[in-house]
């Protein structure tokens, strides 16, 4: 238990020892027969102290959603919600005029519940229908403003990857990148792993997060969550971005298909490295070196600068060289794209052992 928690706790203990103490002295007081007066206290008071002691973990959990919300909802959508609060007050108000002589024993205290019901109400309706009210006021928004993604949660294995910083620095990321406290906190983790391999990566995902908070070109804000000791962070992950409408961005496989299942927008970098991938053209000349044997007899096998494998039909007769392939066909597969070649001749390394341009 955090100690801000602990002293919470028995602060909250305190008040309702305090709080159960005047009850009793107060009923005591009403009865008029102080003869039992102090069980009756002292049971007041014991309850008091049972009630506050267990309940002020529930406070002060509400207290840290509420806050989260308060900090984390956007402006301008916090705005939307205290003008619809404003609406639901003014009609309760205007409701209360006509209904307060009707019930007249209960009318203050009905106009009262009235006002918490419509400003509730009226708070909600801000909130979750914000673009709506504007359009009806404000003019018809865009399509594609509707469509537009307000922000993008960043995960773990994107910091380490590193080349989130890379993208980000092109402009093509024009929307904020979001980090969870609770993703900081498990990347410390990783960083403090006693596993040299994960400490490693850990350190490589803080340094990537020191130097894109270094580049004024880059939005890359950090968001206060609060989690549970336990609580699974990428669930935690799907439910905020559900929550906010932002997106996530992740190479997580798992993750990938959670998020999707929910109807949260995912962006893979690992799709999007496949997809910014040259495209090889039956026909077309491309320098390979044969790394290695293939499975069927004769075939040899290499890759391009880019990763992408190469089979080569009949090369297994010039291992560890580099040479010059005729592409025959390309394939592409859930595990990326690969292409068919043969030799392009008799002689099929290239010039001086340069290799040519792809």
């Amino acid at each position: 238990m955090k100690r801000s928690e602990f002293l919470a706790r028995w602060l909250g203990a305190g008040l309702g020892v305090v709080g159960g103490f005047a009850l009793g002295y107060f009923m005591v007081r009403s009865v008029g027969n102080p003869h039992p007066g102090y069980i009756i206290i002292g049971l007041t008071t014991l309850e008091g102290l049972i009630f506050a002691y267990l309940g002020t973990p529930y406070v002060l959990g509400g207290w840290r959603t509420f806050n989260f919300r308060l900090t984390s909802t956007p402006l301008p959508d916090l705005l939307s919600g205290l003008l619809g609060m404003v609406v639901g007050l003014v009609i309760a108000v205007l409701i209360g005029v006509f209904i307060r002589d009707l019930v007249a024993p209960y009318g203050i205290a009905l106009s009262f519940v009235l006002a918490l019901l419509l400003a509730a109400q009226g708070a909600s309706i801000g909130l979750t229908r914000r673009a709506e009210l504007a359009s009806l006021f404000f003019g018809g928004a865009r399509e594609s403003d509707e469509h537009r993604l307000s922000a993008v949660l960043l995960d773990t294995s994107v910091i380490i990857d590193g080349r989130i910083q890379d993208i980000a620095k092109t402009g093509f990321v024009d929307m904020p990148l979001v980090i969870l406290s609770s993703v900081l906190r498990e990347l410390q983790m990783v960083a403090d792993s006693a596993d040299a391999t994960r400490r490693r990566r850990g350190r490589r995902g803080l340094d990537v997060l020191t130097e894109m908070q270094k580049d004024t070109s880059i939005n890359l804000q950090v968001t206060e969550d609060e989690t549970a000791p336990g609580t699974e962070i990428d669930a935690h992950l799907v439910r905020t971005a559900k929550h906010k409408g932002w997106a996530i961005m992740t190479n997580d496989f798992n993750l990938n298909r959670i998020a999707r299942l929910e109807g949260v927008g995912v962006l893979n970098l690992n799709e999007l490295a496949q997809a910014m991938r040259p495209v090889a053209i039956p026909g077309e000349e491309i320098v390979v070196t044969v790394a290695r044997e293939g499975k069927e007899a004769g075939q040899g096998v290499g890759s391009l600068d880019d990763g992408t494998m190469v089979v080569i039909q009949n090369g297994r007769r010039l291992l560890n060289q580099t040479i010059t392939a005729t592409v025959t066909s390309v394939i592409q597969t859930s595990a990326g794209r690969m292409i068919f070649a043969e030799p392009a001749g008799p002689d099929s390394r290239p010039p001086n052992g340069r290799k040519r341009p792809t």
